[in-house]
Parts: structure tokens; C-alpha cells; sequence
């Protein structure tokens, strides 16, 4: 209903010039959706904030304001309430036609971005060598649901996999390497991942205990870095190992990203230190080369510096960042470049993000954003950990959620005397197994860490996405019982009488404000909300609305709600990244 709205706008807005002179135009009539029902379904609280202005009471200037409003097509009467809210209530009239519009548009009424944008959207950014472990779940998922969303909305979205695949650590391992295992230098898939994250875990052991080790791992480096064949080829491997692994998750989620590593910005390194140099900006402090920040400071109270260039020539994060940024804003061509990353990187990104400003590489029209999320934690609400105490591997995690997925499945159908083959049994608990992981996290504010639980996740009740999943399938299942074809009952007039179906026709209709503010505020959270409003709006109805046994036209028209708040369903999971069952 966000046209409804943006109607309702202008319509005040005219009211006020109307009522109050050419010199209030453009003042917002401060239109909200209305708190209560009972209320109407917006309000506009405008004459509150002109009191002072016009010296007049509140209720004089709604009054006022009333007066010169023209909104009978879309809503009943105003009413005034209380110190001077102006109340609108949506007609049931303006509703039905607004369904049977959205009823025969893909889309469901939602329009396209007016202005479409090329947005860069940087998530998941494992490391290469390391498997993929709980903590890489939030990025990788909250970064897919926001590149849908965007998609959706028309943009041109590129989806970024900023690995780490360059730098001390591949010295340590390939020197590493060369003495305990060589064939995993020259030979494709001579190790799998876990034994490789093993032996990383060896060098880095050794490096930090082995001066000798020390230098020889730095020597590598330097042969990488020199584009030494052998050591450029263990690389690879190296890299394409990591590569496979990180695809088999994946594929499990259902996640498309481009890949381009830290390596792929190591040549434009030297030419970030120089800019900075040329612009003044870099100071050399220690033998490193930094550019002091405003706003930082360490323990001291002293201005803390970012170190673009270490003393011994080396780069950092930092300097690959500046360079990753210059790339996307001048040969991506990005208007907004998205960072899904932990809130503990908050400082890295307002430092990096100042020293580009500070350097004018910023143009006005391209917008930076760090989309922090908080931690996983375990139901003892520490961080969430193996019994042993180690980082919870991703994909052991899916497995898990999938594992539970089958057996809650298995023990439903035996309660329910249902037989099904194992062919659906295991695709049901595939979508239940991961759609549950998904919505478990996205339907958090990704600011606050959340407390992992496979029982809630998994829970056919509550704010679930097996419960979501469970009222598409119910609505398929009113359609199998009735022998009904969705698809075939082309533009029939919806028909709102019961107070439960002009309650859910109201938030099918919201469904483009929810898109919208998603899109802007970058909270997927807030979809999943409205899903799960949705869901139970649609039960209500479905528990006090006959429907197959209904009088024509009744029956269609409930038949219609029935397909547009499972089209509306699907489009919101989706966009969430999560699979919907017609069957369960």
C-alpha cells in the first residue's frame, strides 16, 4: 500500500495549502500507519507539530485541514480523534479493487525501482585453507537475502566473495607443506579440506615458535609475491581446494556470488600508497605509513593512525580494502557498495571509509554502508561452540538442521499413519532442515547477536520457517482437496465481507511499504516479520472463513485470497532465500 500512501500524502498536503496558504506547502503531513485498528488505517498527525507555527489548537487545524481533504475515493469519511489526529480508514471498495489489480500482475502490485542502481553487495569472505565455520553463516546469508531484495527491485546487483586468498599465511603453509606433504603442491585434491585446515593449523603453530620457520615462510611469500611458477602453482591448488569446499555450501543454500579475492586487487596495491602520498595524506610513523584518523585514538588519548604500508614494505587488510573500494566506485561503477560483516569490524570500516573521504575518492553520489551483524551463540549463550570447545563447522551445522529436519518428519508421518517415499521424505527435510537455519537468523535484527536452537528453528509453531512453510502448504492443500487450479481463476472480483478477510486483505497489500523499507534500511528481519503477521492473519481467516464449502461468489473470491497470500508467501521467502513445499 505504499502508493496508497504516497496518494494519501499529496491529497494532505493539499488540504494544508488549501486550508493554510501557499507558505505551508511542502510540509509533511507526518501520515503513519494507524497504531490500532479501531483507529482507521493511517493517521496523519500534522495539525500537532502546526500548532505552535500557526498559533491554533491542534484539533482547529485537523478540523481545518479536514475541511479541504478529497480522499472519498480511497477512504471513508475522516474523523478527528483526540488532541487533533486526523484518522483515514481505507474503504472496502478501494481494497477489492486494489486486490483484483495485484491479482493478475507477477509482481503482486509492487513496482520497480524508479531509478535503478548498480549496488555491490560484499558478503560471505571466507578464508582460503579454513573451512567455513558458524560464524561465516550470518554474512552469507543476511548478504544473499539483501542482493535478492535489490535484484528484485530492479538494481544491477553484483554479488562480491571477497576471500582471503593472499598473503603471510600462504608462505607459512606452502612451507610448510613442502616439508611434510609436497604432493599437495603439485597434485589437484591430494589433500581434503579438513586435513588441510589441519595442517594450516600446524604451520601456524610452527611459525609462531620456528624463527628459522619464520624466514623461510617469508622467502615463499616473496616468491609468491614474485609470481615464482612452483609456489604460484601450489597456490592455486591451494585456492581451487578451498574453492570446492566453499561450493558444496554453496549449493546447500542456494548462494550465487562472484568470486574476487584479496589477490585480485594485489597489483593496484602500490598505486593506493601513492595517491594517498600525493594527496598528503600519508604520514610515516615507525617506518610504517599510515594516515592518521579523526575520531580514533588508542589507550593514550593519542590519534590512532591506519597503516597502509608496514615497515617492511608489506600491505594490509586496510590498503586491499582502499583498493577493493577505488576498483568498485571507479570501474564497477557501484552507487552503493554494500560490507555484510561482523559489528566488530565496525571500527575497520569507519576508518578505511574516512581515509578514502579524506582522499576524494568518494564521488557525492555513491553511498557506503557497513551492514554489521551481531553473534551466534549457544543455548548457554556463549559463543557456539563444539562440545569440545572448537568453531562449529558450517556445513556440519546444515547437516545437523537437516538430520533433525528427517526425524521430526519421520515421527509426524507416524503419528499421522501417512506413508511417503523416501524421496520426499529427504526433500522435505532438505528445505525444512536449511529454510530453518535461514529464517532462524534473518528473522533477528541482525544488530543483536541470537542464541542458536535447533528445537525453535525447527518448531511447526511460532515465528518459524517451518510454520510459514506449513500454511503455504496448508493453502496447496485446500486446493488438491477442492481439485482447484490457482493459475485458472483468472480476475475474479474479490469480495470482503468478514472482518478476517478485510484483515488479511490490508496486509497483503503492505507487502511493497515491507520491500521498500528492506531495501533502504537493509533489515531482512522486518520481511520476516510481516511473513509471520501474514501467516497467522491467514489462519485467522482460515479458521472462521469457509471456503470450499462457501456460496459462489463467496467461494472464489476467498479461493483468491487463499492464491494471492500464497503467491505473497513464496515471493517473501524467496526473497528471504528459502524454499517453499506444497506438501509437507
Amino acid at each position: 500500500m505504499n502508493a496508497t500512501q504516497e496518494k494519501l500524502k499529496v491529497q494532505l498536503e493539499q488540504a494544508i495549502v488549501a486550508a493554510f496558504g501557499a507558505d505551508l506547502a511542502g510540509v509533511d503531513p507526518i501520515l503513519v500507519s494507524a497504531s490500532n485498528p479501531k483507529f482507521g488505517d493511517y493517521q496523519a498527525n500534522v495539525a500537532l507539530s502546526l500548532s505552535k507555527k500557526l498559533g491554533k489548537q491542534p484539533r482547529a487545524i485537523a478540523s481545518a485541514i479536514v475541511g479541504k481533504l478529497d480522499v472519498s475515493e480511497i477512504c471513508e469519511p475522516p474523523e478527528i480523534a483526540g488532541p487533533g489526529f486526523i484518522n483515514l480508514k481505507l474503504k472496502t471498495a478501494y481494497l477489492e479493487a486494489q486486490l483484483n489489480t495485484i491479482q493478475a500482475d507477477p509482481r503482486l502490485g509492487i513496482p520497480a525501482a524508479k531509478t535503478p542502481k548498480r549496488e555491490i553487495v560484499d558478503f560471505s569472505s571466507p578464508n582460503i585453507a579454513k573451512e567455513m565455520h558458524v560464524g561465516h553463516l550470518r554474512s552469507t546469508i543476511i548478504g544473499d537475502s539483501i542482493a535478492r531484495i535489490l535484484e528484485f527491485q530492479g538494481h544491477d546487483v553484483l554479488r562480491l566473495n571477497h576471500v582471503g586468498d593472499w598473503g603471510t599465511q600462504f608462505g607459512m603453509l606452502i612451507a610448510y607443506l613442502r616439508e611434510v606433504y609436497p604432493d599437495a603442491l603439485t597434485t589437484a585434491n591430494a589433500l581434503d579440506i579438513g586435513d588441510l585446515v589441519s595442517f594450516y593449523r600446524k604451520a601456524k603453530q610452527r611459525f609462531d615458535t620456528d624463527a628459522a620457520f619464520q624466514e623461510t615462510a617469508r622467502q615463499e611469500v616473496v616468491r609468491l609475491q614474485a609470481g615464482a611458477e612452483d609456489t604460484l602453482h601450489a597456490w592455486k591448488l591451494l585456492c581451487e581446494q578451498s574453492r570446492q569446499e566453499f561450493q558444496v555450501i554453496y549449493e546447500l543454500l542456494d548462494i550465487k556470488l562472484t568470486e574476487r579475492g584479496e589477490s585480485f586487487y594485489n597489483r593496484l596495491l602500490p598505486e593506493v600508497v601513492e595517491d594517498l602520498d600525493k594527496s598528503g595524506l600519508l604520514v610515516e610513523n615507525q617506518g610504517a605509513k599510515c594516515v592518521f584518523l579523526e575520531g580514533f585514538r588508542n589507550r593514550e588519548g593519542e590519534p590512532l593512525p591506519l597503516i597502509v604500508q608496514k615497515s617492511d614494505g608489506g600491505y594490509n587488510y586496510a590498503t586491499t580494502d582502499l583498493a577493493s573500494l577505488r576498483y568498485r566506485i571507479q570501474q564497477d561503477r557501484a552507487k552503493r557498495i554494500i560490507y555484510v560483516t561482523d559489528s566488530g569490524q565496525g571500527n575497520h570500516f569507519a576508518q578505511f571509509f574516512q581515509v578514502a573521504r579524506k582522499a576524494g575518492w568518494i564521488p557525492d553520489d555513491v553511498e557506503l554502508v557497513h551492514v554489521p551483524f551481531g553473534l551466534v551463540l549457544g543455548e548457554d549463550g556463549k559463543k557456539f561452540k563444539t562440545r569440545s570447545g572448537d568453531t562449529v563447522r558450517l556445513r556440519d551445522l546444515l547437516d545437523e538442521a537437516v538430520s533433525r529436519a528427517y526425524a521430526d518428519l519421520k515421527t509426524r508421518l507416524q503419528k499421522e499413519e501417512r506413508q511417503e517415499t523416501e524421496e520426499f521424505i529427504n526433500e522435505v527435510a532438505r528445505v525444512v532442515g536449511i529454510s530453518a537455519v535461514k529464517y532462524a537468523d534473518l528473522s533477528q535484527n541482525r544488530t543483536s547477536n541470537y542464541i542458536f536452537s535447533y528445537d525453535k528453528m525447527l518448531d511447526l509453531k511460532g515465528n518459524t520457517a517451518p510454520y510459514m512453510l506449513y500454511v503455504y502448504a496448508r493453502i496447496y492443500g485446500i486446493s488438491r482437496k477442492g481439485d482447484i487450479n490457482f493459475k485458472e481463476l483468472g480476475n475474479n472480483a474479490v469480495l470482503l465481507q468478514h472482518e478476517t478477510e478485510l484483515a488479511l486483505a490490508k496486509y497483503l497489500l503492505q507487502l511493497d511499504e515491507v520491500i521498500s523499507s528492506v531495501e533502504q534500511d537493509l533489515l531482512p528481519n522486518r520481511l520476516c516479520e510481516y511473513l509471520f503477521e501474514l501467516s497467522q492473519k491467514f489462519n485467522q481467516f482460515y479458521d472462521r472463513c469457509p471456503i470450499l464449502q462457501a456460496e459462489e461468489p463467496q467461494r472464489t473470491s476467498r479461493l483468491v485470497l487463499c492464491d494471492l497470500t500464497a503467491r505473497t508467501l513464496k515471493l517473501g521467502l524467496e526473497l528471504l532465500g528459502i524454499e517453499v513445499l506444497e506438501r509437507m
